[in-house]
């Protein structure tokens, strides 16, 4: 069975054709630049790579690139649309309607578009990619794959916060969670390598954007990520985690509205806020030529996971491993190193040269009697998307 996974932004539209139940990655590509005359288009099958600047003025014209080029007769991998069985979609925000992968219909469009005031960054594109690929893959299954549904396994006590009822009960303010895709498949992948019938896993997704999972038997009970995926870790230019009144005193002391507070806390802050910088290479590479700015943060970043960590062995009642991942967590030993430091208590005790090999594959990186495992293990959200569009259709 083909499957096409589709992860359509604001301004780009990321894409790999997978052939399910093998999960053999037959192309993957992005559209970069939507709406723009100098859109980036970028597809690649195998070793061979192609790249185009055109303009594409909209997501429209981008998937019909993205059809076009699937079923090139150099560079493509199928000769028709109809070869497609299923295209599967990634929602960020599923609320509480949507707690498990489902087929669309008008219904569930309708329900994304009740969302949009949840994720009004996320959820119009991800509804304009269903709407404009229904159109192209005809014969195709729409399918979409929310990534709050892994967390709404969390209890109340983990998710509602202590604001008045109505606003929990009328208006779903609550916590959600976010990179769900990502926290299940790297928990499944843990809790197959642990080999054990019951499990206690923290899984760290660390990228741009970061965020912590509690996973119990497979569930998540508590993530860092609450309402939106603004608080808990810091992150490339978010926050993370602020004192409430610290927003009404910007707004009051330098006069910010709504939007430049949402602005200064969404693009301007994080590890950019900190140092000038939000790529972690270069912020590790200043740290090390003794930048103080570069420094400070790597610090404040990890200390921050390590609270998360504490609470959650905590919220857990025991610890059988932690999971690195994304593009931070599989690559950056200095961040795995500075997280996992001071931890010996909890049983958490990284292997230092273990910590430096580089590898694509699932790795233990903890000292040989280490009473918690240390495991790094690739994401692959795509992967994840097409196996679950996949068991739905099944």
């Amino acid at each position: 069975m083909n499957i096409l996974v589709l992860n359509a932004g604001s301004s780009s539209l990321k894409y790999q054709l997978i052939e399910m139940p093998s999960e053999r990655v037959k192309c993957i590509g992005i559209v970069e630049r939507i709406g723009m005359n100098d859109a980036i288009f970028t597809h690649e099958k195998g070793s061979q790579e192609y790249s185009e600047v055109l303009p594409i003025l909209n997501h429209e014209i981008g998937l019909k690139k993205i059809a076009k080029t699937l079923m090139d007769d150099k560079i493509g991998v199928i000769n028709s649309v109809d070869e497609i069985e299923a295209v599967g979609h990634r929602v960020v925000h599923g609320g509480n309607k949507f707690s498990k992968t489902v087929i669309v219909n008008r219904e569930v469009k309708d329900n994304i578009r009740e969302l949009f005031d949840l994720a009004p960054l996320h959820n119009p594109a991800n509804l304009t990619g269903i709407e404009i690929a229904e159109t192209i893959f005809t014969s195709a299954k729409q399918i979409a794959i929310f990534d709050t549904a892994f967390h709404q396994t969390m209890p109340k006590k983990a998710y509602q916060f202590a604001i008045p009822n109505m606003y929990l009960h009328q208006h779903h303010i609550r916590a959600y969670g976010f990179h769900g895709t990502s926290h299940k498949y790297v928990s499944e992948k843990a809790t197959e390598f642990l080999n054990k019938k019951t499990s206690k896993i923290i899984t760290i997704h660390l990228g741009n954007g970061c965020s912590m999972a509690a996973i119990k038997d497979g569930k998540t009970i508590d993530t860092s990520m609450g309402f939106g995926p603004m608080n808990g870790l810091i992150m490339g230019t978010r926050s993370g985690d602020i004192d409430p009144s610290v927003i009404f005193f910007l707004m009051k002391k330098f006069d910010k509205n709504v939007e430049e507070i949402n602005k200064l806390l969404q693009k301007e802050s994080g590890m950019l806020g900190l140092t000038g910088h939000s790529d972690l290479r270069e912020i590790s590479e200043k740290a090390a030529n003794g930048d103080e700015n570069c420094k400070n943060a790597l610090q404040l970043a990890a200390y921050r996971i390590q609270k998360f960590i504490g609470s959650f062995v905590a919220a857990l009642n025991g610890i059988d491993a932690i999971v690195f991942t994304a593009g931070i967590g599989e690559n950056s030993d200095l961040m795995r190193k500075l997280t996992c430091d001071n931890l010996d208590f909890l049983g958490i005790d990284l292997d230092a040269k273990k910590n430096k090999i580089r590898s694509k594959e699932i790795r233990e990186i903890q000292k040989e009697n280490a009473k918690v495992k240390i495991l790094v293990i690739p994401t692959n959200e795509e992967i994840e998307i097409a196996k679950q569009s996949y068991q739905v259709l099944k």
